[in-house]
This record gives C-alpha cells, sequence and structure tokens, in this order.
C-alpha cells in the first residue's frame, strides 16, 4: 500500500491567474500592430503572462531541457526500432553533442538535464549526476508483467517531485520535457488507451524510428494485451504507473505535477510526455493549464491525449525523433511572443494623458456666476441708457 496519496494536487494546483490574463489581453490591444494580426502569439503572449503573473510579461531567459531516461521490457518482443536495451546509448550520444536534440539545445543556448530512471546498462558508464535517481535497471514487460513495484512507483515519482522542486528553485522559467527511451512509446500508448477507453489499433502508432508492419502488428498486440491488465487498475494512478508505465514515466509524471504546484511552465516533446500529462491531468484536473504542447509528433497517441486535454500542438513538423527536439524548435516560438507581448509599444493615443476635466459642480458654480455677472453688467447699460435719455429729454424742453 503506497503512503503516497496523489489527491493532494488538486488542492495544491492553481490555475494561471485569470485577472492578470485579462490585464494582458487589454494591454495588447493598446499595443500598435492590430489584435490578432500576431496569430497564436498573441495567445502564447497572454499565456505566459498568467504564467508568471506578470503584466508585462516577463523574457524567458533560464529555460532548461529536462530528459527521464529508461528502457523498457517490451522492447524484447522487437516492437521498437531500436534493439532493447540500447536507451544508454542514446543518453551518451545526447551528452556528447551528437543527437538532434543536443544540437538544438547548444544552438539555443540551453541547458540539458537527463535523469536515468530505469536504464539497463551498468551505471559507472555514465556520469554519476545522470545515474543517481536510478530506481531500477529496466522496466518490466508490461503485456504480461508489472513495469515496477508500487514502491518503484512511489520512488520515481517522488523522484520527478524532486527534479521540478530543483528546478524551480534554481530560477529555470520554462521547461522543455522529454524522454530518452527504447520501447517507451508502447506504454505511453497503453496508457492513452486505457485513459481514453480506446482499442489499441487507435492508439499504435511507429515509434521514433519507424518499425514496419510486422512490427507494428507486435506492437498493437502488446498494447492489447497491456491494456487488459490495466483496466483493474484505472481507478489508482499510481498503480496505474506502476502495472504498464515504467520509472521514467512515473518521475515524468511526479515532475508535471510538481511543476504545476510550482507555477512552472512546460513544454512537452511527443507522446510519452503527453501520455504522462494524461495520468497528470486524470489526478489534477487544474495542472494541464500549465503545459503546452510543442509539437505534433505524428503519433496517434499523442494525438489522442493531446485532444482529451484541449492542448492544441505549436508546431507540425513531423519530427520524431523524440529527446525534447520538436519541443525544443518550439521554445523560440514562445520566447518571440513573451518578447512581442512585452516589447511592441503602445499606440500614441494611449500615451497621451487626457487634460482632466472640473468637476461638474464647480462647472455649474461658474456658468452661473458667468451669468450673473452679464445680467449684472445689462442692468448697469440699461441704467445708464436710461440716465441718459432723461438728460436729453430736460435740454430739449
Amino acid at each position: 500500500m503506497s503512503s503516497l496519496n496523489l489527491d493532494d494536487f488538486t488542492d495544491l494546483i492553481e490555475r494561471p491567474d485569470g485577472g492578470v490574463r485579462r490585464d494582458a489581453e487589454a494591454r495588447r490591444e493598446r499595443q500598435i500592430v492590430p489584435p490578432g494580426a500576431l496569430g497564436r502569439l498573441d495567445d502564447l503572449g497572454e499565456w505566459l503572462a498568467a504564467a508568471q503573473g506578470a503584466v508585462p510579461v516577463r523574457p524567458v531567459e533560464r529555460p532548461r531541457v529536462v530528459l527521464f531516461a529508461g528502457d523498457h521490457g517490451i522492447a524484447s518482443l522487437g516492437v521498437s526500432g531500436r534493439p532493447a536495451g540500447s536507451a544508454g546509448e542514446l543518453v551518451r550520444s545526447v551528452l556528447e553533442g551528437g543527437s538532434a536534440a543536443a544540437v538544438l539545445a547548444r544552438r539555443l543556448g540551453v541547458p540539458v538535464r537527463i535523469v536515468d530512471m530505469a536504464l539497463d546498462c551498468e551505471p559507472d558508464s555514465l556520469p554519476d549526476a545522470v545515474v543517481e535517481h536510478r530506481v531500477r535497471r529496466g522496466s518490466g514487460r508490461i503485456d504480461i508483467e508489472d513495469a515496477l513495484t508500487l514502491e518503484e512507483a512511489e520512488a520515481a515519482f517522488n523522484t520527478g517531485v524532486a527534479i521540478a522542486n530543483e528546478e524551480a528553485d534554481s530560477g529555470t522559467d520554462l521547461v522543455v520535457l522529454g524522454d530518452v527511451s527504447v520501447g517507451g512509446t508502447t506504454p505511453a500508448s497503453v496508457l492513452i488507451a486505457a485513459l481514453c477507453g480506446t482499442d489499441a489499433s487507435v492508439v499504435t502508432g511507429r515509434g521514433g524510428l519507424a518499425i514496419d508492419d510486422l512490427a507494428w502488428m507486435r506492437k498493437c498486440a502488446a498494447i492489447r494485451d497491456a491494456l487488459r491488465r490495466a483496466r483493474p487498475v484505472l481507478g489508482d494512478q499510481l498503480q496505474l504507473l506502476a502495472t504498464v508505465g515504467g520509472a521514467d514515466l512515473a518521475a515524468m509524471t511526479g515532475f508535471l505535477l510538481q511543476s504545476a504546484v510550482r507555477k512552472l511552465p512546460v513544454i512537452l516533446d511527443g507522446v510519452v510526455a503527453a501520455a504522462c500529462a494524461l495520468v497528470g491531468q486524470r489526478v489534477a484536473f487544474r495542472a494541464p493549464d500549465w503545459w503546452l504542447a510543442g509539437q505534433n509528433s505524428g503519433e496517434p497517441g499523442q494525438a489522442k491525449a493531446l485532444d482529451r486535454m484541449a492542448l492544441e500542438p505549436l508546431l507540425d513538423h513531423g519530427v520524431t525523433v523524440g529527446e525534447g527536439a520538436g519541443a525544443l524548435l518550439a521554445l523560440p516560438l514562445v520566447q518571440a511572443a513573451a518578447a512581442l507581448a512585452a516589447e511592441l509599444p503602445l499606440r500614441a493615443e494611449e500615451l497621451t494623458e487626457p487634460e482632466e476635466a472640473p468637476e461638474t459642480g464647480e462647472s455649474v458654480e461658474a456658468d452661473g456666476a458667468v451669468d450673473a455677472d452679464e445680467t449684472v453688467k445689462a442692468d448697469e447699460t440699461v441704467a445708464a441708457d436710461t440716465a441718459v435719455g432723461a438728460e436729453e429729454t430736460k435740454k430739449a424742453e
């Protein structure tokens, strides 16, 4: 029995500040570029202002890529385009700067943090900072056994919470979240199918390194078998992650929920991040308000999950490489939206202070005084004219 109560997140997570968002919208209407002319960038700038609680919005200056890594036992069935247990090689490629994500992160000046949760390799083959949080060596084969014990799932979830706190405390102002895994899209698809109530064929994709039709059929069968094991535990999200998830997915879910608690915005990458976000939404319905969908990877499971959370991808370039690469491509768009919202000048009339009109009472009194003066002057004129007329009459007589 787990001592972790996920229901606490429902009370801890608040929505981004609606009042600040309205202020951001009002400010946008006063800028020189007409509202709507910047398309979705307007909405992004307003969302970011609400997340920050600041108008004008602050620039995104300290983003960070966080990648959770793990191997999945289900890959031994040949459901992935990569050999089972080879995720450690992908991690080394990122660390050495040779992966697509590493190149993009270097180009954008964004640091990358990799967290090993269940890689199937010797711990001493990777830096201590990467492997220090490992829960186990490889997650279980979910079609016939649990991915994790409940204790391991709780440890992985708590690791994700701790890392979210570390990032928030260190001044990170936005996170690009992704995974480095082999076989990870299979448990992700199981979670999405289970939570959306759909069949395996609806969510089965071809993965980052595209698989052929025969491998797709094996993957679909594995997802269907895992779904039978998932349905009895749908009411307990931690048990669900232990049964058909994995250590990396449990950690990502904890990270997403605690990031929402800490009001730290997150850009989601592919189907694995989307699956964890969907679990997070089931735990705390307000949590998705703190997340952006970076890109459409083309995975049917991702599309299903994002639709359930009402998240629309920022980009649609068909990037399937994983490792946060697609979400990294969306980062400059978010930064551009923040810059435009903060730096576009206001229209000239918005900068001119209107002259203060006198109060109504003072105006009436002033008008009354003027009228009285004019009446007195008129009476004096009439009197003078009358006197002159009388004098002339006397002379005539």
